[in-house]
């Protein structure tokens, strides 16, 4: 098992493809660093995105809402939920990976200057409607470089 570090530039990214190449990178040992997963794109009708993840965020039991389940609405909170779906997170060993993934919005400054990659996998652009998920989370509440 490696601990080498792998830096990915997120901008034009397929999220299920890109999710589940991090997760099987997360399970060999790796530790992923995502930028840029505002740019990372989702393929449907936006109308449908909007709606699946405003019921997702909706779910909850009636007689205590405080219990969940929670969606988020950043975009690199959605990545790393997506990313957790794949893992196997009712054992250890899934949760343990969760941990080396690393997601942010934008590149942030310690992280400016480093040799970022792409994943080929996951660079196919799909044939239809496609969306960014920055846009998808503004849709759904996310402010963010909002006026």
């Amino acid at each position: 098992m490696s601990n080498k570090k792998i830096y990915i530039d997120g901008s034009g990214l397929v999220l299920g493809r890109l999710s589940s190449w991090i997760a099987q990178e997360l399970m060999a040992g790796q530790q992923i660093i995502v930028v840029n997963s505002e740019k990372i794109i989702v393929s449907g009708r936006r109308r449908f995105l909007i709606e699946d993840r405003l019921q997702k965020r909706a779910r909850a039991t009636h007689t205590n809402p405080t219990r969940g389940p929670f969606y988020p609405r950043f975009p690199d909170r959605i990545l790393r939920r997506t990313v957790r779906g794949m893992l196997p997170w009712k054992k250890s060993t899934g949760r343990n990976a969760y941990k080396n993934l690393q997601a942010f919005i934008e590149t942030p400054k310690h992280l400016e200057g480093k040799n970022f990659t792409s994943v080929k996998a996951a660079s196919t652009t799909p044939t239809g409607e496609f969306h960014e998920l920055g846009n998808i989370s503004r849709s759904i509440g996310w402010t963010h470089g909002m006026n």
